[in-house]
């Protein structure tokens, strides 16, 4: 496949796996990359720089193709300074960011001065000009459909994704309800550069998520995620269990940040992924849960969504008759 996007990552499809704090780490990133697409791993989720060293290292011993790091520029997430991570990345190597959370403008600097290219993600067109605007180099655009924090406004990917593509002139890839070549073919027609998937990479036998969950993940249907935090400006789309039940119930009655806290920790998720406690905390999941069957290597996953993003594309080729064809240029 041929895009903006493979060629200015140098990759072989325009398929992205998202950061995916906590579980985003080396078999994961490696095994995206070495398929074909780009892994990211996130930098928050390591509690030192040189955590992320190590890690980065780990994912060299498995691939010699690109790979990407996310720098989240929200303060809540914060564990080390971003300069200090940014200096590791940049020391081994790393030509590729991912950055998510906040505009990226005080890191573009070193980023640039260094041949980074620069991918901002972002919930929403405005943000996308925002990232154009300050140097980056594309931008992703996720849409209500998506897990983890689509953004305050309802906006599904079949308006957001035209919408930003006419917005903006640098390459746009579509993030939120992707999980297959169906996914991937309409948000090329859409005018996307390529994809970001990462509930479906969440249930690859490389993620490092507990057989629980993952079982969880196969039986889920459209319904079984839920919007939460909009109260409190950060919405989160996670899987529809009792604590996200309790955390909607406590916002219909106007809780707090601070009552809303005990349910929304980082640290309770982490009981849900490594402990396989399906009610252990909110989990981070997007729509597309509904569209996976099976719990697949990420080399078969990509290589089925490139597959069927072909056929896909066949038929809607094949759906126009050469008369049809002549008078449309007549």
């Amino acid at each position: 496949m041929k895009t903006r996007i493979t060629e200015l990552l140098n990759i072989q499809y325009p398929v992205i796996c998202g950061g995916l704090y906590r579980i985003g780490r080396a078999p994961l990133a490696a095994a995206v990359s070495e398929a074909g697409g780009l892994g990211i791993m996130t930098s928050a989720t390591f509690e030192t720089a040189e955590e992320l060293r190590q890690e980065i290292r780990k994912a060299r011993e498995l691939t010699e193709k690109p790979i990407g790091i996310n720098i989240n520029l929200f303060p809540s997430v914060k564990k080390m300074p971003n300069e200090a991570y940014i200096d590791v990345l940049l020391d081994e190597g790393i030509r590729i960011v991912e950055t998510s959370g906040r505009n990226p403008e005080p890191y573009m600097k070193i980023l640039k001065d260094n041949d980074v290219t620069v991918i901002h993600k972002v919930a929403g067109v405005k943000y996308a000009k925002t990232a154009e605007r300050v140097g980056c180099d594309a931008v992703t655009v996720v849409g209500f459909e998506a897990g983890g924090h689509p953004g305050m406004e309802d906006v599904g990917n079949i308006v957001l994704v035209p919408q930003t593509v006419d917005a903006v002139s640098i390459p746009v890839l579509a993030g939120g309800g992707i999980a297959d070549g169906r996914g991937l073919a309409a948000m090329l027609a859409l005018g996307a550069e390529g994809i970001v998937m990462g509930t479906r990479f969440l249930a690859s036998q490389e993620a490092m998520v507990h057989d629980n969950v993952k079982r969880w993940m196969v039986q889920a249907s459209e319904i079984d995620t839920a919007l939460i935090q909009k109260s409190i400006g950060s919405t989160s789309r996670v899987g529809r269990n009792s604590v996200a039940l309790k955390v909607l119930e406590a916002e219909s009655r106007g809780a707090t940040l601070e009552e809303l806290l005990p349910f929304i920790s980082g640290q309770r998720s982490a009981k849900v992924f490594n402990e396989g406690d399906l009610d252990g905390g909110v989990f981070s999941c997007g729509q597309s849960v509904a569209r996976i069957r099976e719990i697949q290597t990420v080399k078969e996953i990509i290589s089925e969504v490139v597959g069927e993003g072909r056929q896909v594309t066949d038929r809607m080729r094949n759906i126009w008759s050469d008369t049809d064809q002549l008078e449309t240029t007549q």
